[in-house]
């Protein structure tokens, strides 16, 4: 039996495989924070290279215009107010914007609750923008309850995306 067969050959393998690779790394200048980034890497989306900033794509792209909510409930928790600080920057630096907040649900119960659940949630969305200084003049909110729903499933992990409200931009207010 060789030496580079059975138990202690895959160690001496294994030994020698990790010495290559310290030489390889310690022979590069620099170590391993030299290697540069490709170009590919930071380049935009295909679809985006000109995307103006404070157009809507940029508000959905670099800002985020979707909050979950837990089932049942319209209360925003740490993970909402995140995204509705950055909305709320944003919105505030973009004023020519209005704001429509659509709000949904998806949880047991009746169309009316369901209806009154996201009209809250996305009344609460509206809310916590005009406390970051977003002017209510320029929002509206929707709650739609049950319709438009992502998910159509029974169980309610997976109807997690279907408790939402969604942050929309107009160029004017709707009837």
């Amino acid at each position: 039996m060789s030496m580079f067969t059975g138990e202690g050959g895959r160690r001496i393998g294994l030994f020698a495989l990790a010495i290559a690779a310290a030489l390889a790394l310690g022979a590069c200048e620099g170590g391993l924070s030299s290697v540069a980034t490709p170009d590919k890497t930071n380049a935009p989306a295909p679809g985006f290279e000109n995307m103006r900033a404070g157009s809507e794509e940029d508000f959905m792209l670099n800002v985020g215009r979707r909050t979950y909510f837990k089932a049942g409930s319209a209360e925003l928790d740490d993970t909402a107010r995140v995204t509705l600080d950055k909305q709320a920057v944003w919105l505030n630096e973009h004023t020519r914007w209005k704001i429509k907040v659509q709000g949904f649900a998806d949880d047991p119960g009746s169309d009316a609750a369901n209806k009154a659940l996201s009209e809250k949630r996305a009344a609460n969305v509206r809310d916590y923008l005009v406390a970051q200084g977003v002017d209510a003049k320029r929002m509206w909110i929707k709650g739609y309850g049950k319709e438009r729903i992502v998910r159509d499933c029974a169980d309610l992990v997976c109807k997690s995306q279907n408790r939402r409200a969604i942050t929309n931009l107009r160029d004017e207010f709707e009837s």
